[in-house]
């Protein structure tokens, strides 16, 4: 469809010149929001993000690093040796790079971006991963992930960042993420959707779709997407909700930050294909 095209033609230009600046949107913080309270609604370090210094204090990846996440799905993943782990939206490498480590020589992560400036400053960032960790076993594939470069059942285990919200097709998402996991495999997924409706503005504002809020879905119909695509065992492993303190300096999500107070969170969710 135009519309879908023409989605993707902003994320894409959005995210292909924060590649060649080699910079966050956030200033090193998250693109969708910045830091936010807990779970429980208390502020400093969340769960997921005393997770993500775990798993990067384990892993020492520092490859792809440019703040534009808004969770750690691999530190939720419970990643085994010898898996196929598939990243939709890889940007840089980030969570590549983490999970490589995790699956081992034996295992192989495989990342899929559309953009082709985050794509090459990825594999100018696996260099380095490779001559870091003597691993030879990450790829980096060019698609949208409406329609992922993988064949049927390929992959254990789909992580995702901050990306799906970013698809003019999330359902579809969600089908091809189904497609592409063997049977038994799971997802696990970091993603901003929507607790009450945007204002109409809010909605149309292009800078703030590619800042991940005005494309995102009300929470309901993304977990709905999830189980309509076949996904059984759907639960909740993180939910923090935004908050206008943590808009931090980004020139797009600050200008918007008392309409978005609220409004959006960021959740990371499991769910898994039947046997």
């Amino acid at each position: 469809m135009k519309t879908h095209e023409k989605t993707r033609q902003l994320v894409r230009k959005a995210y292909g010149e924060v590649a060649q600046k080699s910079v966050s949107c956030c200033s090193g913080s998250s693109c969708c929001g910045g830091s936010a309270p807990d779970a429980t609604g208390k502020k400093g370090l969340s769960g997921e993000m005393k997770a993500m210094k775990k798993a990067l204090k384990h892993t020492a990846a520092s490859e792809g690093e440019m703040g534009l996440s808004c969770g750690n799905p691999v530190a939720f993943s419970k990643i085994k040796k010898g898996m196929t782990v598939l990243d939709l939206g890889s940007g840089a490498g980030k969570d590549v790079f983490i999970a490589a480590p995790l699956a081992g020589a034996k295992g192989k992560v495989i990342g899929v971006d559309m953009t082709p400036e985050m794509l090459k400053l990825a594999k100018a960032n696996l260099v380095k991963f490779t001559k870091r960790t003597g691993l030879a076993n990450v790829e980096f594939r060019k698609g949208v992930i409406e329609k992922l470069p993988v064949k049927n059942a390929e992959a254990d285990l789909i992580i995702s960042n901050c990306v799906i919200n970013l698809s003019p097709d999330k359902p579809a998402v969600f089908r091809e993420a189904f497609r592409a996991l063997k049977p038994g495999g799971f997802i696990v997924v970091s993603d901003i959707v929507l607790n009450r409706e945007l204002p109409p503005a809010l909605k149309k504002h292009a800078g703030l779709y590619a800042a991940c809020v005005a494309g995102a879905l009300q929470r309901r119909d993304y977990l709905g997407a999830i189980k309509a695509a076949g996904f059984t065992g759907i639960k909740l492993l993180s939910d923090n909700t935004y908050r206008s303190e943590g808009s931090c300096s980004d020139p797009i999500t600050s200008k918007a930050s008392k309409a978005l107070d609220g409004a959006a969170a960021s959740i990371t969710v499991y769910a898994r294909k039947a046997k």
